[in-house]
C-alpha cells in the first residue's frame, strides 16, 4: 500500500428526502487492490445524492447500497465508481449483481 494513496472513510448523514424511500443495489466492483481503494469507491458512492449508505467488500468485491430511486438510478452509481478512479493511478469498473 502506497502512503501517497491514503484515504479517510468518509461519514454520511443522508437529508430527510434521501431516507424518503429506499431500495438496494449489489455491484461487482473490479480494481480494488487495498482498503484506500475501498475508502474511495465507498466515499465516491456516499457523494451521490440519494444515496443512504453503502458498504463494500474488498475481498468480494462487492457493494451494497442503498439509496432513494426517486433521487438516484443504478446508473449513478456505476457512474460513480468510474469517478472513483480517475487520478491516473486508479480504474474502477461496478456491474449490477442480478
Amino acid at each position: 500500500m502506497d502512503e501517497g494513496c491514503h484515504v479517510d472513510a468518509m461519514h454520511k448523514a443522508p437529508s430527510v428526502e434521501e431516507r424518503r424511500a429506499s431500495t438496494r443495489a449489489q455491484l461487482t466492483v473490479e480494481g480494488m487492490g487495498c482498503s484506500n481503494c475501498v475508502n474511495r469507491v465507498r466515499n465516491r458512492l456516499l457523494q451521490v445524492y440519494g444515496v443512504q449508505s453503502v458498504d463494500v467488500d474488498l475481498e468480494s468485491g462487492h457493494a451494497d447500497v442503498v439509496f432513494n430511486p426517486g433521487l438516484a438510478s443504478v446508473a449513478d452509481l456505476l457512474h460513480a465508481v468510474a469517478l472513483a478512479g480517475g487520478d491516473g493511478r486508479h480504474e474502477y469498473r461496478a456491474y449490477p449483481i442480478g
